[in-house]
């Protein structure tokens, strides 16, 4: 069992750690810039990389969900190798968006899209999965690739 998960456990945890660093770079921007909870704004350099932390932390549930229903119902390769990407492009995208705002757009875009393709993924092994090859001649003709590709 563990070697049919090792590979989305390895890259969840990255994930996480991911998280931890986004959530430790607020940290030392409130002390650098004096800004103490609850506050949110102040310094510019503050809130970008506040915001950035906090954009990160929204998109983080999609993602864990998504690189597991992938793993689990079309390839656990294909779906930690879209997680490995998107861990990437969202560390590019918090280093873009400290730097300046406009800098976080090329990796948004990157990951919003990497998001797709993990939901892609999901959808057609979930449809490989509960559709019967031989319920109709539609259903048949579109659950065989979709069962070999993540077979």
């Amino acid at each position: 069992m563990r070697n049919q998960i090792d590979l989305l456990a390895t890259v969840t945890v990255l994930g996480v750690l991911e998280q931890t660093y986004f959530v430790l770079q607020v940290i030392y921007a409130r002390r650098k810039y004096k800004i103490s909870p609850p506050e949110t704004t102040g310094h510019p350099e503050f809130e970008r990389i506040f915001r950035a932390q906090a954009n990160c932390s929204e998109y983080f549930p999609i993602f864990i969900s998504l690189l597991w229903v992938a793993g689990i119902f079309f390839h656990q390769g294909v779906a930690a190798g879209c997680g490995l990407l998107y861990l990437y492009t969202r560390l590019k995208y918090f280093q873009g968006y400290t730097a300046a705002a406009q800098a976080r757009l090329a990796p948004l875009y990157a990951s919003a899209r990497l998001l797709w393709l993990l939901l892609g993924l999901a959808v057609a092994g979930l449809l490989a999965h509960f559709v019967p090859p031989c319920s109709s001649a539609w259903a048949a003709g579109l659950a065989q690739p979709l069962q070999l590709l993540g077979a």
